[in-house]
């Protein structure tokens, strides 16, 4: 069994059901030539969608160095709208800059995907940095106008009718989003990321993380007092939120080959049982205070 490829929505592309998250790859320690195999095993895997940003460190120019040779295999997926010299941040300069800088760093003449990257609900609402992105796209520049974010912000961006896909955290404990975001983009025919699949993988620690990015979700992991039934926290993880209906993609993040090969394992374990699915949903949901949002 190999990774399933999925339409992305109403975009005219198919992206596999894993996607590589390339943001620890662009960690400045990472060996170079390290990073090319893995970018390089992760087309032969069979995943078809890679993701990064601007802020990813040596990410973007890493991708252009290793698999400007195959840009045809993958959807280039990056994100945009900060850290650009002479720039305000969020302006449309900004943006159109960021692009520009983004083909030069990536090697290519297109770029498949491009979010706006976490900005709050009244940036997108000013609309210019969302004019950059189809003017960006007028000119050839990018396939798809996309958001990556969450709460507000994101559900704007699904309702308004200026985006092809959207970009947001998923994963039991990161639920919310099943009984609302995903129904309103599958109407609206939208591509669907699904990112930190793994919840930050809380399973790692015994006591609380504190200060640390996975203290949310451990909080919750714990209140949902979950059993695993017998499977690994990653197995099961990965597949509730990789074949939730109406993701289309579910990225990753690794910078280990052995840990890349693992995860494409788990995928070809196909969905979890329903009845298990069910009772995943149901500790979620019984348990959510009111303010289990989507983390960014």
């Amino acid at each position: 069994m190999s990774i399933p490829q999925r339409l992305f929505g109403n975009t005219g592309f198919t992206v596999s059901a894993l996607g590589l998250g390339a943001g620890q790859l662009g960690d400045v320690q990472q060996e170079d030539a390290y990073v090319g195999r893995l970018l390089n095993t992760a087309l032969d895997l069979g995943i078809t969608l890679v993701d990064t940003a601007r802020g990813y460190g040596l990410s973007e120019e890493r991708i252009g160095r290793h698999l400007a040779h195959r840009r045809a295999e993958f959807v280039l997926s990056t994100k945009v709208g900060y850290g650009i010299a002479g720039h305000e941040d969020w302006t449309y300069g900004c943006v159109r800059t960021g692009i520009e800088e983004a083909l030069r760093r990536l090697r290519t003449d297109y770029l498949d995907i491009v979010h706006l990257h976490s900005c709050p609900r009244s940036t997108l609402q000013a609309g210019e940095v969302i004019r950059a992105l189809h003017d960006a796209a007028q000119a050839g520049q990018v396939r798809v106008v996309a958001y990556s974010g969450e709460t507000d912000a994101l559900a704007w961006a699904v309702a308004s009718g200026r985006v092809g896909s959207v970009e947001h955290s998923l994963s039991i404990c990161d639920q919310r989003v099943i009984d609302d975001v995903l129904p309103q983009a599958a109407a609206r025919g939208l591509g669907v990321i699904a990112k930190r699949p793994l919840a930050n993988a809380p399973w790692r620690y015994t006591e609380c993380p504190k200060g640390e990015y996975v203290e949310e979700y451990w909080w919750r992991w714990k209140t949902m007092a979950l059993s695993s039934h017998g499977l690994p926290w990653d197995a099961l993880m990965l597949r509730f939120a990789a074949y939730c209906p109406g993701v289309h993609s579910c990225i990753v993040g690794t910078a280990n080959l052995d840990h890349l090969r693992h995860n494409v394992a788990l995928m070809e374990q196909g969905p979890l049982p329903p009845e298990l699915l069910a009772e995943l949903r149901q500790a979620f949901k019984q348990n959510d205070p009111g303010w289990w949002v989507g983390q960014v």
